[in-house]
Parts: structure tokens; sequence; C-alpha cells
């Protein structure tokens, strides 16, 4: 059974501003974007332990096409992915893990 996932506050930011700064640029990017983000939503959320298992208890997925790199953690009593970042992968590694 695929879970459900909830994101973060700050990962909500991120994704929200990430949007914008596409949209500022070309709304079909801003698209793909987001359609390119909710996949992998989704593809996490079918089998969230598939994904490599980078630091404690944090996984990550790289995003396809655009350099972004979505950070979660899992709260297998709930059947619930936590998105704590939607990282872009020029920003400084600290900041990925919440």
């Amino acid at each position: 059974m695929a879970y459900q996932y909830k994101l973060h506050p700050a990962a909500q930011e991120e994704y929200e501003s990430s949007v914008s700064w596409y949209l500022k640029r070309s709304f079909k990017a801003a698209s793909n974007f987001v359609n390119i983000i909710e996949e992998s939503f989704i593809y996490i959320c079918d089998d969230p332990k598939r994904c490599r298992n980078e630091y404690k208890n944090y996984y990550e997925f790289n995003v396809q096409t655009y350099p972004f790199t979505i950070v979660y953690t899992i709260e297998e009593s709930r059947e619930l992915v936590i998105i704590v970042a939607v990282y872009h992968q020029k920003r400084t590694p600290a900041e990925k893990y919440r």
C-alpha cells in the first residue's frame, strides 16, 4: 500500500519559491517542474525505502530534469512520508537536513 505524504512547512516554502522562480521565466518550465515534483512524491510514496538513506533517518531522491533533491523521513506507524526539503542542489549541503 502506498504511503501518504506531508510537506514540512520549510519544504513547502522551498517548493513554492522554486515554482515562483520558474514562473517568472517560463510558464511551461514551471508547469513541468510541478509535474515532475508531484510525480516524484508519488514515486517515493509507492516504496519510500527504495531511495538512498544518506544521513541518519533521512532519505534522498534526485529529481529528473531539474537540479533538485527531495529529502524525507518515514513514519512507518502512520504510513506517512514527511518531505523535509525540496532542496536545490547548488545550495549548501548542510541545509538539506532539518
